[in-house]
């Protein structure tokens, strides 16, 4: 019995148009994605701040299947990544299957199909619910007194601004993680007087970003298999040292550490070095990438603001020490809620069981793709996804094919549903807070991958291992129903 399954991909960024990728290859065009936006891309057409680029190398930062060899840089900018996904919406004849400005507020399981509520309040239904909605999404806003009092304009850095001239201003950032650092590297020189308010220090890993030739992109164009090869290189090169050195003791987590304290050492002036000193051990926080940061915050006109900011005046920060500090334009680089996923997406089970009962205190999920209670349901970039400093996109990859498996096989009339069971979910979680001591987010230090438990919501293990446990569904640990008669599509 052959099967025409329809699916519903809520969100057209990196995850949502790979899935579509998948589904697009295996044949299967009974699918629609449901973008909220205008556009594809998302958090790479929602992020435009000045010197944003990716922190994971280009040529990893590519879907395997379609390597890009027309990168400009070994980290390329946020306009050439957004440019790429759009290439790949076209190249994979997606844009027919996105509905654009088509936000899913609501999603019920009736017993039988998801059943999906748009903010417009139209309805439709699916056989198999994906959620893409990403990871570093909502914005998340400081809680400091006097913030809507500033006289200047103020935005999130995933908000930003570009109607406000920045050129000859007073230019406060608050936030000193990738972003901030990188809005750092951009307007160090353009301000007359640049503040980054630094609550917390960052290590810095020495990275270059050096352009490529136009010989490098004639060979990889001329010879694709060279194109192939240089993803799979800067692959086991990330895999290898990053991969490694998070999750254990390790050779390789000794070495980057070296490297992040003898960058530290390359600052002058002992009072800056000071302020920049992190006092728990690089990688506890996701590590920040950059060649430049330590140079600009070194200019005269460059300074970093260690005290607590006091409040928001309108005319600038007050600090605890008494200063105000004036300015023209405040940007928060403050970061995202990293822990709402779907969220505030309204999810309801077949018997009334909702996102909220199942996550009263801290997200958690089956194997990173799946939630018990909710069948035919798949996220990518789930709970404890291995996001830190990884490509996002290679997880998506594994994450999809996970999801294409049970398709599949509803297809061929092998199942109607599967739900993974709560006990497979416990164990597999209990596996999890077991693995994570040895990780070094538990070294101490506060960070987003910090949830409400005390533990980072992260994978403890490498990302090999994340393929090798997705790249075999075990059905023992799902409840499933079996088919019945051929789904209809629409219905």
């Amino acid at each position: 019995m052959n099967r025409n399954p329809s699916v519903a991909v809520v969100g057209a960024g990196m995850s949502g148009l790979c899935m579509g990728v998948k589904l697009r290859e295996a044949g299967i065009d009974s699918f629609t994605i449901h973008e909220k936006a205008g556009a594809v891309g998302g958090t790479w057409r929602e992020n435009t701040y000045p010197g944003l680029s990716c922190d994971v190398p280009s040529r990893f930062y590519s879907y395997s299947f379609a390597p890009n060899p027309d990168w400009s840089r070994q980290f390329s900018s946020g306009a050439e990544i957004w440019s790429y996904f759009d290439r790949i919406t076209d190249r994979y004849g997606l844009r027919a299957h996105i509905r654009f400005d088509s936000e899913i507020v609501a999603a019920s399981h009736d017993g039988e199909r998801w059943r999906l509520r748009t903010a417009a309040g139209t309805e439709e239904s699916a056989d198999f619910l994906i959620s893409a909605t990403g990871v570093l999404h909502h914005p998340r806003y400081p809680d400091i007194d006097g913030l809507d009092s500033f006289g200047g304009a103020a935005f999130h850095s995933a908000r930003w601004d570009h109607s406000v001239p920045l050129a000859g201003r007073r230019v406060g950032v608050v936030g000193t993680g990738s972003t901030g650092v990188q809005i750092t590297c951009a307007l160090a020189g353009v301000a007359s007087r640049y503040s980054l308010f630094q609550r917390t220090a960052q290590w810095i890993l020495p990275s270059p970003n050096r352009r490529y030739t136009r010989m490098t992109k004639w060979l990889l164009h001329r010879y694709p298999e060279l194109n192939r090869l240089a993803y799979r290189v800067a692959q086991e090169w990330m895999e290898h040292t990053l991969g490694e050195a998070v999750v254990r003791p390790c050779w390789q987590r000794r070495a980057i550490a070296a490297v992040c304290r003898r960058n530290l050492a390359t600052i002058e002036d002992p009072q800056l070095r000071g302020k920049l000193t992190p006092t728990y051990e690089p990688m506890c926080k996701r590590l920040v990438m950059s060649g430049d940061f330590y140079p600009a915050l070194q200019r005269p006109d460059v300074e970093l603001v260690t005290e607590r900011i006091e409040r928001v005046e309108p005319q600038g920060i007050r600090t605890a020490d008494g200063v105000l500090h004036e300015l023209d334009v405040l940007v928060l680089a403050t970061g995202f809620d990293a822990h709402a996923y779907m969220r505030p997406m309204e999810l309801v089970g077949p018997h009334g069981e909702t996102l909220e009962d199942l996550w009263p205190d801290e997200p958690n999920g089956y194997l990173t793709v799946a939630l018990p209670g909710f069948p035919n349901l798949f996220c990518l970039m789930g709970p404890h996804s291995p996001v830190g400093n990884q490509s996002l996109i290679s997880v998506a990859e594994t994450q999809a094919d996970y999801a294409m498996w049970f398709i599949e096989r509803f297809r061929a009339g092998a199942l109607a549903s599967a739900t993974p069971t709560t006990a497979a979910t416990e164990r597999f979680n209990a596996q999890l807070r077991s693995a994570m001591p040895g990780t070094v987010w538990t070294t101490g230090c506060s960070s987003w991958y910090i949830g409400a438990d005390g533990l980072p919501s992260l994978w403890p293990w490498t990302p090999r291992r994340h393929r090798e446990m997705l790249a075999h569904p075990a059905l023992a640990d799902y409840e499933v129903t079996a088919a019945t008669q051929p789904s209809a599509v629409g219905a």
